[in-house]
């Protein structure tokens, strides 16, 4: 793994005090980047930036950025325009307010990035660090990335703060889906046997226990066509197409076959109410048949 590159230079401010940081990318992609050629030669297909009304091949020193209107008028802004729009300094990263941990709900979050300290501001770091942790608290702040302001938090991840930006309130779509707002009626069994199958499916999350399947397919399949061989079959799953009689005995379906992957036997199963009474019926008439039967011969032991 190639080494990690500072993609930012500046400090964590929050009161008077001030964290010299350096800012690393926390994430990288592992798709094989494939590009665009001609599929009889293999030529690379090279894209030409030209102009809608005149035809001509544009510059990169020619391009500027247009908006166009609902009612489709369009405004050109050049450099100079956002140059003047308000930003956040290049160089700092602002604590605004520090709030709980669970306040900040996962689908705001967006890119992540580790803070690493300058050498003299090991202490600092150090001492922010554990105040989050200690008080389960993260800080939300405004910094300036990629020419534009953005809301982020700062988090503790093991030894280390990460930075996490935000979306705005506005970028988050609302879940507005009317079959939400009926009632649905749940049977207690049905809850039951749910709850049984997340029970039964309970684990401690390690990501090491997952892979990229598809992504190891493709680079198999690539390293294979470099290679001139064949590339090998690849296995794929039959999705069960098991006819499901209902919900309850779908879950129970699920909980079994659960069980079975871990391999656990199946409790045995309780013998249905009806033949359970008929059984215990017929286990008293027994009984009862027996001790008169004892009874009798009691009797003529005595009368001989």
């Amino acid at each position: 793994m190639p080494a990690m590159r500072a993609i930012w230079k500046g400090a964590v401010s929050f009161g008077l005090v001030n964290v010299p940081v350096r800012l690393f990318s926390a994430t990288q992609e592992h798709d094989i980047r494939f590009h665009m050629v001609h599929r009889a030669d293999g030529g690379r297909i090279k894209m030409k930036r030209t102009c809608s009304l005149d035809g001509e091949e544009i510059s990169y020193d020619q391009i500027a950025k247009g908006y166009e209107s609902e009612d489709g008028r369009l405004v050109v802004l050049t450099d100079e325009d956002f140059e003047n729009l308000p930003l956040a300094s290049g160089h700092e990263i602002d604590v605004v307010e520090f709030v709980p941990s669970e306040q900040v709900d996962p689908i705001w979050l967006g890119r992540t990035y580790y803070l690493e300290p300058e050498n003299r501001a090991a202490k600092p770091y150090s001492l922010l660090r554990e105040a989050l942790a200690s008080t389960d608290r993260v800080a939300v702040v405004k910094v300036a990335l990629r020419q534009r302001e953005s809301l982020a938090v700062l988090r503790v991840r093991d030894k280390v703060i990460v930075l996490q930006t935000l979306l705005w309130p506005d970028e988050v779509r609302p879940a507005e889906f009317p079959i939400l707002e009926e009632d649905v009626e749940l049977r207690p069994q049905e809850l039951r046997m749910a709850e049984s199958l997340v029970e039964s499916m309970a684990a401690d999350f390690d990501p090491d226990d997952f892979e990229d399947r598809y992504a190891v397919a493709v680079r198999e399949l690539v390293e294979a066509k470099l290679e001139g061989a064949e590339p090998a079959p690849v296995e794929v799953e039959e999705a069960d197409t098991g006819e499901v009689v209902d919900l309850l005995s779908a879950l129970q379906a699920s909980v079994d076959r659960a069980r079975a992957n871990r391999g656990e036997e199946a409790p045995a199963k309780k013998a249905p109410a009806k033949k359970a009474a008929a059984k215990k019926t017929a286990k008293k008439a027994a009984t009862k048949a027996a001790t008169k039967t004892t009874a009798k011969k009691t009797a003529a032991k005595k009368s001989a």
